[in-house]
């Protein structure tokens, strides 16, 4: 985890920030821990066909972020009436019970309304950003939204690797599907201690308000310095979110692809998917003080053209360790993109409506990872590998001069 100064934050929210950094990085691992392994637990559920297999894994993933799109903005308007520790309190809470109870799994069907029910009460890496966000003085936004961003980050890229551990270690002592069931428990219990920690070490400065009090989501966009700026940066993310979600479903495909039959095609699937993860964790502390020097839309459109750029050759290469040496390129440029749009965000909404702002963003995130997934399996079903490479190129693109249309002309502090 990356050390900061005094004078970085206000005196008194070290404990908090290490905490809700803790809690984020352990989140993003609990997302993304059981991906390696979900579809062979299911096929050890039932007798499935291998088109069954393939839905159920599918649904499973989806209707995670599928909830996640539905009920962010309650949750955000909750937020802004309740505060935000609460918000991160009932995430983490309900995700430990969920997960846990998913290792008891005893068919398909009830992984899927459990990463439902998951998905539904989601929202603990949202909030806790949102929390830092509303407490962290304006000249150190970019720094911290970045940092939030690599704790999820980071529990995304360690995630799938102690899954995988840890579902073939106690596969190969206990037998069966208890391989696959006991790192859901394991999960669990962390998530039970981000739980704790959040209601023991994290203090927030906020006074509830009543729902009459509280102004109509209409008025707040009303109010804001730049509407268009906002929903721009609602877009940006759902677009970005895509962009990294249509590759995901065919990697190891096109890994397989490239290499000689017999090859570890797991193995080297595994490094390439994690590259991004990686160059993202690697470069976000810079990246963030580069943000609260020169603004977070200049770095925003310089990630969004690099990321066009990669694109190109990722496309066109046939030889695995070029498209992962490309892809840590890519995280290298990620690590501008979404930590960007939320700190425009941050500078750009007053701090009572953060939490329905940010819950905003959370659902279009939600939406871009579902529509990302879909898009990268069509076009690959229809077409090959390298033309889902060369759209989300132009998605990209595509999301550059959106930002140059409307975002033209705004003030220093944003550019």
């Amino acid at each position: 985890m990356t050390t900061i100064k005094s004078r970085n934050l206000p005196a008194g929210w070290h404990k908090a920030f290490y905490t809700l950094w803790l809690g984020c990085f352990i989140t993003g691992m609990g997302y993304s821990m059981t991906m390696p392994f979900i579809s062979l637990f299911i096929s050890d559920l039932g007798n499935y066909s291998k088109l069954q297999i393939n839905l159920y894994s599918g649904l499973a993933f989806a209707m995670t972020f599928i909830a996640q799109a539905i009920v962010s903005p309650y949750w955000g308007s909750l937020a802004d009436r309740k505060g935000r520790k609460l918000m991160c309190m009932r995430a983490s809470g309900v995700m430990a019970i969920t997960i846990t109870l998913t290792g008891f799994a005893p068919n398909a069907i009830y992984i899927v309304v459990m990463r439902f029910i998951q998905g539904s009460f989601s929202g603990y890496i949202n909030n806790a950003t949102a929390l830092m966000a509303s407490e962290t003085p304006h000249e150190r936004s970019g720094w911290v939204m970045s940092q939030m961003m690599t704790a999820g980050t980071a529990g995304n890229l360690v995630g799938p690797l102690l899954g995988g551990a840890l579902s073939s270690f106690f596969g190969n002592i206990f037998g069966g599907a208890w391989g696959y069931r006991i790192p859901f428990f394991i999960t669990g219990v962390l998530m039970f201690i981000v739980f704790l920690g959040t209601t023991f070490l994290v203090h927030e400065d906020f006074t509830p308000i009543s729902r009459e009090k509280m102004k109509p989501m209409g008025e707040i966009m009303k109010s804001l310095p730049s509407v268009k700026l906002i929903i721009v940066m609602f877009i940006t993310t759902m677009l970005v979110q895509s962009s990294t979600m249509s590759i995901d479903p065919i990697v190891s495909l096109y890994v397989k692809s490239m290499i000689p039959h017999g090859s570890d095609v797991a193995f080297v699937a595994g490094i390439v998917a994690a590259t991004p993860g990686l160059g993202t964790l690697l470069a976000a502390s810079k990246i963030g003080h580069k943000m609260d020097e020169i603004g977070p839309l200049r770095v925003l459109r310089v990630g969004l053209v690099i990321g066009f750029i990669l694109f190109a050759p990722m496309a066109l290469t046939n030889n695995p360790w070029m498209l992962a040496f490309l892809r840590f390129l890519l995280g290298i440029a990620s690590a501008g993109m979404l930590p960007a749009a939320q700190t425009v965000l941050t500078l750009n909404t007053p701090k009572e409506s953060f939490g329905r702002i940010f819950s905003y963003n959370q659902s279009f995130q939600a939406v871009g990872a579902v529509l990302g997934s879909l898009m990268g399996s069509a076009i690959s079903g229809f077409s090959n590998y390298a033309t889902v490479f060369w759209v989300t190129g132009f998605t990209l693109l595509l999301n550059f001069i959106l930002i140059l249309i409307f975002a033209w002309g705004i003030s220093y502090r944003n550019k």
